[in-house]
């Protein structure tokens, strides 16, 4: 047995007895369960708060509605940046973000959202799906005893949304920027002050002078958080995000609650 099966094998076994222990209790009502999704998306945001819901829909209606999933925006159960947190203290029993929203516990986890100069949509896709990237998730995930799974994606990211324009290197130095990942590792070796924040905190942090540049997703979704009110220079597309698959879900792992393949 190689090493990456031992650990993924004997990680599933001891986060599954770990989940049964300190998951949460569930809402049982005649043997049907409801489990809660906090996320890290305002409620009802176009795209990723709807995707979302749109999941616990369809998982609502895949079980004929043995397993209900109750959908918490940003904030409304626990702060949005603390979700994932939440689902490993057994708080919640999913939640929906950003993989390297977490890589302050694995620089591995950048990998599942998006690193500079990474793949496509597609070829994340691909080597998740099919090409044993899931098998290299679950191996990292197996320490907080949580399963992954990829739910969507925007595909390539803006540059985002500055106050002043960008002439040099010069500019970036100690420009106060929201950017998350390895991306923003990036920024800050250039000479940014980098720094993340959940989505429903950025326009804020613009108006008031916090920060100089923002970087989130792309117009869709940025016209929505209404930077375009604030910052007069865009810059697309982005070198750090070829390839977002921001929409995914995490559960604790047990072995009875969560199969390691799920389709929905």
């Amino acid at each position: 047995m190689n090493r990456r099966s031992f650990i993924r094998k004997a990680g599933f076994a001891g986060a599954g007895a770990a989940g049964l222990s300190t998951l949460a209790t569930p809402a049982l009502s005649q043997n049907k369960i409801t489990w809660r999704m906090v996320t890290t998306w305002p409620k009802n945001f176009p795209g990723l708060g709807v995707g979302a819901q749109r999941l616990a829909d369809r998982i609502t209606t895949a079980s004929g509605g043995r397993l209900t999933i109750q959908v918490y925006s940003a904030g409304e159960l626990v702060p949005p940046l603390q979700s994932v947190d939440a689902v490993i203290d057994g708080g919640a029993e999913m939640s929906h973000g950003a993989a390297y929203y977490w890589q302050n516990k694995s620089q591995a986890l950048a990998f599942f959202t998006g690193v500079p100069f990474g793949m496509t949509s597609r070829e994340m896709s691909a080597w998740v799906r099919f090409l044993g990237g899931q098998e290299v998730w679950d191996e990292v995930y197996d320490q907080f005893g949580l399963q992954g799974f990829l739910s969507g994606d925007t595909g390539t990211q803006a540059g985002g949304w500055f106050r002043k324009e960008l002439t040099g290197l010069d500019d970036i130095q100690g420009l106060r920027f929201r950017t998350p990942g390895l991306g923003g590792k990036v920024w800050a070796k250039l000479g940014a002050s980098v720094t993340n924040m959940a989505a429903g905190e950025i326009f804020q942090a613009l108006q008031s002078g916090t920060l100089d540049a923002a970087e989130f997703v792309g117009p869709y979704n940025d016209l929505a958080l209404g930077f375009y009110k604030v910052c007069q220079y865009y810059y697309t597309s982005s070198f750090t995000e070829p390839g977002w698959p921001p929409s995914w879900w995490s559960t604790k792992r047990s072995i009875k609650s969560c199969p390691r393949t799920f389709k929905v």
